[in-house]
């Protein structure tokens, strides 16, 4: 079998988490809707890198294990941060500067968009282990983070609709 080398050995995934978030004083209400390369390494291991947010990467031996690891090491970030501030505007402040940081060359960056591409050129399908996560169009889910107080006191009612589940898709094969 020979290995088709314009196949891109990461797949871009889209990112949808949710988390309540309790600091010094504050319950803070954190969507992200992100993005993430995933690939099998070399060691068997499928290793998620974020790309929105840049700054974590987890493996497991499946794709739902990585993903399972990659959500628990973002969830202590935000838990590390919450730690760190002591007010909602300064923990707001660097969850927004967390999410937004780009790697450091904006490598990842360039390779999710690379491989949107390949999958919107049809020069590839992404592999069987693929084939049942959900198809999402990138241009109708922006990558974006909301960090909002919650508390009856602000304003805000709460109701069970602000319910968001954690999800993780591959790239719908056309532009929205």
């Amino acid at each position: 079998v020979k290995e088709n080398m314009n196949e891109p050995k990461e797949h871009p995934l889209m990112i949808t988490l949710r988390d309540a978030i309790s600091g010094d004083g504050f319950l803070a209400g954190i969507t992200l809707s992100g993005r993430a390369l995933i690939r099998k390494e070399d060691d068997g291991k499928w290793w998620m890198y974020g790309v929105r947010p840049a700054a974590v990467a987890e493996s497991g031996n499946t794709i739902q294990e990585a993903f399972s690891n990659f959500r628990g090491r973002y969830q202590e970030i935000l838990f590390d941060l919450a730690q760190e501030n002591s007010s909602f505007e300064d923990f707001r402040k660097e969850v927004e500067r967390f999410f937004y940081e780009p790697d450091a060359n904006g490598e990842d960056e360039r390779l999710w968009e690379n491989a949107l591409t390949a999958i919107r050129s049809g020069s590839f399908s992404p592999p069987d282990e693929f084939s049942g996560l959900e198809r999402k169009s990138p241009e109708t889910t922006p990558s974006q983070i909301t960090v909002e107080l919650l508390s009856p006191a602000a304003g805000k009612r709460f109701m069970p609709s602000d319910n968001v589940r954690d999800t993780y898709s591959i790239p719908t094969s056309r532009a929205a």
